[in-house]
């Protein structure tokens, strides 16, 4: 009897798959397709115990390559069953290798998922993410995405670690970097975005990859700012200023989510059934899979809940549905089993949805739909794809001074390009750019000359190392990213580059940070330039020459000393493969600079945190000068205010706003609000603005922020054309959640503004009646 109804649920999943696959291409017949629950449930009741932890187990194939996967430990534990997903391998050829062990050498031939870190593009790199959000262009940001999966599924990769969308206020954790910056609307905005971007319309697709996003939660207020630190706020704070963005990528249907490495409450994310099953299942509606971050079950260990066993079993019931790299699941879990420590529905909800995510992504009905060959070939780093990336990264950079009009530069005469990244093409992706090959990015030297011709000179010299430490320099160039140091002192560097700058007609210092001076584990003390490259500035600046200071960083610096004395200042990023062409677009004026902030640069890092959506305190400064006030909230040594706040950016053009006009100066709950007002480019050139608008609820139950983002609008003028920009604020635009978390809006006075960054004061009002 048992022998006739697995071969009966053999020949239904067979039947099946026939119905609803022929040569990849699905089959609509809503009478004979089954649902993928009901496929789910039927594979569920053929696969062993060994087999069902299996499909939890989440292992690194990094050291795994074409030829080496049989026979290999993680090879042996395909065929087992033992193994639900790889990450860390790419390319078409290797994951079709290992796929077919599961298709053809396992048991019950459940396909593999393959996953990776595909955080700001694949082999075509646009800007870090911090960069990417810098242009407040969500069609835009939604694009990079679209074409990171398109290049990544044809590759072989069908699930990727992104979008994060931690909000952190932090510039010393590094991982600043890797997110949207520190408001929470915004945040969303992009999580929204980049979900889209990556899944598509039907993740079945070929073309489209599962995000996951990460990391669940409040993983970027990491005490001290140090990486995988403690995270201790209230619940108002969380749901207010953090949550948000993690469920507006809920909300756009990702496909999972992963647990973060810090702990909330007391208990750490991976084993938090308050946040992994109450807030994100029961609240929210998540119906996909949780994996754990990188050995985030181990770890648990550490942070004093237990041994692997005792914390492997916490996690799976509070919410964690795949290990990552620690196998805790794959040790420990029968026993647990066998010891009532952890249930048989706690295993088989897990499996389920890992199983159903697989089905959804079209792997039962062609497991090799993502290792196309050919298709590898013509869709990765395309010419198409990479003038996209240039336009990208264009549009990401930021001007922060623009003292005298220096920029933009002419394409004649002769131009001095100083500074450790002037030609560096490994240093140009940045962080988290693992499927990227940095010898193919495109330094600056390259793209000056590209750009130039022979219409002008360009002379370079290194001019200084980038850290006087080379220690500290092989920490901020690691993973195949250092730039050689040729010997010479530092001195001897400073000298030929003064050299050549005297023959110059402006000087091009390509100063700032590593590439993986940020990312993961680069938290940092001092946010201030390595001080022998503002020896170097220094040194420039004597020449009496003007100086254009492009500034590579994935965190908000403090330059305040180079505000002062540098003449031009553009923030650049670590603009992705095509750096050096996409720099050099902006430097002359191809692209006028639109890049706005989101992320605050303070004076100095005793500022931390910083930003500009934060609370008043019952003794604010009762100047408008930022002056010091004796027993009132600010520093004695210095101001309150910040070198560059949130939604600042200059163009090469200058745009001015009208009076803010409203429909109405009160509303009810039902009613919507008309705001607007006309923007006009004043200035000698095309551009674009970033149209921000705030409010602040001036009354509430409970104290509220002095402005929170509301919307924006990205506008392009031609030189002396000026349009009206509307926006629409309903009572969902006027929620918070109070102290009871219910999410409300209180009757009361609004004020309101519309402004072209976060730095101006309210002078308009509206009342919300009751």
């Amino acid at each position: 009897m048992k022998l006739l109804n697995l071969r009966n649920t053999l020949f239904f999943i067979i039947i099946t798959s026939l119905f609803t696959s022929c040569q990849g291409q699905k089959i609509v017949n809503t009478q004979v397709k089954l649902s993928i629950d009901a496929r789910v449930d039927s594979l569920m009741k053929l696969m062993t115990l060994d087999e069902k932890i299996g499909q939890l187990n989440l292992p690194s194939a990094g050291q795994i390559t074409t030829g080496q996967a049989t026979n290999s430990d993680i090879g042996s534990k395909i065929e087992k069953g033992l193994v639900g997903g790889l990450f860390n391998i790419k390319s078409a050829e290797s994951i079709n290798e290992i796929q077919k062990i599961a298709i053809e050498k396992s048991r019950l031939k459940i396909p593999l998922l393959f996953g990776m870190d595909v955080i700001h593009g694949y082999q075509t790199t646009f800007p870090i993410p911090l960069g990417l959000s810098s242009s407040w262009n969500m069609d835009l940001i939604e694009k990079t995405a679209r074409i990171a999966a398109q290049e990544a599924s044809a590759d072989g990769i069908n699930w990727t670690f992104s979008p994060m969308v931690d909000i952190s206020r932090d510039p010393r954790w590094g991982r600043v970097s890797e997110g949207s910056g520190e408001d929470v609307y915004l945040g969303g905005k992009i999580a929204e975005a980049m979900v889209k971007g990556y899944q598509g319309d039907d993740l079945s697709l070929n073309n489209t990859i599962m995000a996951c996003v990460k990391h669940f939660a409040l993983y970027g207020a990491s005490e001290a700012g140090r990486d995988y630190n403690t995270v201790d706020m209230s619940r108002i704070r969380m749901y207010n200023e953090y949550l948000p963005p993690y469920k507006a990528a809920v909300d756009a249907g990702v496909g999972s989510v992963m647990a973060s490495f810090n702990e909330i409450d007391g208990i750490p994310a991976t084993g938090n059934k308050w946040l992994l099953t109450d807030l994100l299942r029961k609240d929210w509606g998540f119906d996909g899979f949780v994996v754990t971050d990188y050995t985030g079950i181990n770890e648990m260990v550490a942070h004093g809940m237990g041994n692997l066993q005792e914390v492997s079993a916490m996690a799976l019931k509070a919410g964690s549905n795949m290990d990552m790299v620690g196998e805790g699941f794959l040790t420990t879990l029968k026993k647990s089993l066998e010891e009532g420590k952890v249930s048989m529905d706690d295993i088989d909800n897990a499996v389920r949805l890992i199983l159903t995510a697989k089905y959804k992504l079209g792997l039962f009905d062609n497991p090799y739909m993502y290792s196309d060959i050919n298709r590898a070939k013509k869709e990765v780093f395309t010419d198409k794809n990479r003038n996209f990336a240039r336009k990208a990264s264009a549009e990401s950079m930021v001007l922060l001074k623009n003292e005298n009009q220096v920029l933009p530069l002419k394409k004649s005469g002769t131009i001095a390009l100083v500074g450790p990244l002037a030609n560096t093409a490994v240093n140009m992706a940045g962080t988290w750019s693992v499927a990227t090959i940095q010898e193919k990015s495109i330094p600056l030297l390259e793209g000056l000359k590209t750009v130039v011709g022979n219409k002008a000179t360009i002379l370079y010299a290194k001019g200084s190392n980038l850290h006087h430490d080379l220690e500290m320099e092989k920490r901020v160039t690691m993973f195949g990213k250092e730039i050689p140091r040729d010997g010479r002192s530092d001195k001897e560097l400073l000298d030929e580059a003064i050299e050549i700058s005297s023959k110059a007609d402006v000087i091009v210092a390509a100063v700032g940070e590593g590439a993986e001076s940020s990312g993961e584990s680069s938290s940092v003390t001092n946010l201030q330039l390595p001080q022998v490259q503002k020896d170097l500035l220094k040194a420039l600046l004597k020449t009496g020459k003007p100086v254009v200071m492009v500034l590579f960083t994935g965190r908000p610096l403090a330059i305040v000393e180079e505000h002062k004395t540098v003449p031009a200042i553009l923030n650049v990023w670590f603009p992705g493969s095509e750096a050096g062409l996409a720099i050099s677009d902006v430097l002359f004026g191809a692209v006028n600079p639109s890049g706005k902030l989101t992320a605050t640069f303070p004076m100095n890092v005793g500022q931390v945190p910083i930003f500009y959506n934060h609370k008043n305190t019952g003794r604010p400064i009762g100047n408008k000068e930022g002056k010091f006030e004796k027993f009132r909230s600010n520093y004695l040594d210095v101001k309150n205010e910040p070198l560059y706040p949130f939604g600042y950016g200059l163009s090469y053009t200058t745009f001015e706003y009208g009076d803010l006009q409203l429909s109405t100066k009160e509303i009810s709950f039902s009613d919507i609000l008309n705001a607007s007002v006309t923007v006009t480019n004043t200035g000698n050139y095309d551009g674009e603005e970033v149209v921000q608008l705030y409010i602040r609820d001036k009354v509430g139950s409970v104290t509220r922020p002095v402005k929170e983002l509301k919307g924006f609008k990205k506008i392009a003028l031609k030189k002396g054309e000026s349009k009206t920009v509307n926006f629409t604020i309903s009572v969902e635009d006027l929620k918070f959640y109070n102290s009871n978390l219910e999410f409300i809006a209180e009757p009361g006075e609004f004020e309101i503004g519309i402004a072209s960054s976060s730095d101006f004061e309210f002078k308009h009002s509206f009342i919300l009646k009751k």
